[in-house]
């Protein structure tokens, strides 16, 4: 994904907030965040592109972005008792506190924007509605509920309206069409789709064991593998206290029988199915210079390919393309 905007123009924006520069604490948490590039910090600048305004137009979403992101980061580390969070440093209290900053700053940044009165509500609205949905879904996520309905409906709440929210970002600071606005969101939400899949191809496939082993709600693949009705599902099951007692053999067993299975082709199916939702979606907005965004989505068709093929699914994602090849060039053409 190409960097049009740097971490840096992002970084500035945010750390010359008032609260930031008083706040060593806030400070010095965003400064460590930022310290690696970013490239979900990039996509309200390629959303606003791909819409025809100017990659500078949406550097005040792009900061939003990675202050909303941060704020979730540091709930989900609480919540999840992550060893390697911030509430690990800084104590539980401090941690939520820093939290609420952070999702704070995120408004902020839109309201102190210099762009029109509409595009402030605009975004103030498609950002409220993201926080909410999304410590909805890290509620619904914490209590750990079985089965693969409930894993959808954590997606849809906790994965999906982040992605959703970076490339409605995008459309607005354009000044795009609402109709153009929702289309973007709808894209993110499928983009946010295909990410929480290619993590749990990942994370099934790890080693050592990834911890959607131990908390086995979280994982397509091994959701699949629990509920499917295949010939080798009881030796699956029984593997399980195995894997989670960190015995590599029974990890190593427990992957190949997630590949038997057919859990690795029905992720692709999924993967498939929104893969080419993505591309239709993207034909219906006609936008005036989709290059940006169809990078996008041919680098996710690599990636996912490759991952894929680890699992012994052989598919290239970037040939389950629409028929419009001159709106939707492949790498190395022009748009």
């Amino acid at each position: 994904m190409p960097v049009i905007v740097t971490s840096e123009d992002i970084k500035s924006l945010v750390q010359n907030l008032a609260e930031v520069t008083a706040w060593s604490d806030l400070a010095d948490v965003f400064d460590r965040a930022g310290g690696a590039p970013h490239p979900d910090w990039q996509l309200p600048i390629l959303a606003c592109q791909a819409a025809g305004g100017k990659a500078t137009d949406a550097i005040p979403a792009a900061a939003a972005v990675a202050c909303l992101q941060i704020s979730i980061m540091l709930a989900d580390d609480l919540l999840d008792e992550d060893p390697r969070g911030e509430h690990m440093r800084r104590g539980p209290g401090e941690a939520a506190n820093l939290a609420l900053a952070f999702q704070s700053a995120a408004f902020r940044l839109i309201d102190e924007a210099p762009i029109e009165s509409d595009q402030k509500a605009a975004a103030v609205s498609v950002l409220a509605r993201a926080a909410l949905a999304t410590a909805f879904g890290q509620h619904f996520d914490n209590q750990s509920l079985p089965g693969e309905e409930n894993y959808w409906a954590v997606v849809s709440a906790k994965s999906t309206p982040f992605y959703g929210t970076c490339y409605a970002l995008g459309a607005i600071l354009a000044n795009a069409s609402q109709e153009a606005v929702d289309g973007f969101h709808d894209f993110g939400v499928l983009i946010g789709e295909i990410i929480q899949i290619e993590d749990d191809l990942e994370d099934a496939f790890s080693k050592p064991a990834n911890p959607d082993w131990y908390r086995q709600g979280n994982n397509l693949l091994i959701i699949y593998g629990l509920e499917a009705e295949y010939e080798q599902r009881e030796e699956f099951l029984a593997l399980l206290p195995e894997v989670v007692a960190s015995k590599e053999a029974a990890l190593l067993r427990a992957q190949e029988l997630l590949i038997k299975s057919g859990a690795v082709s029905y992720a692709a199916y999924h993967l498939v199915q929104r893969y080419q939702n993505a591309w239709s979606l993207l034909e219906t907005l006609a936008l005036p210079a989709p290059a940006p965004i169809v990078k996008i989505l041919n680098d996710y068709g690599k990636t996912l390919s490759e991952l894929l093929a680890l699992g012994g699914v052989d598919i290239n994602l970037s040939t389950l393309r629409t028929d419009s090849v001159s709106l939707f060039p492949t790498e190395g053409e022009t748009s």
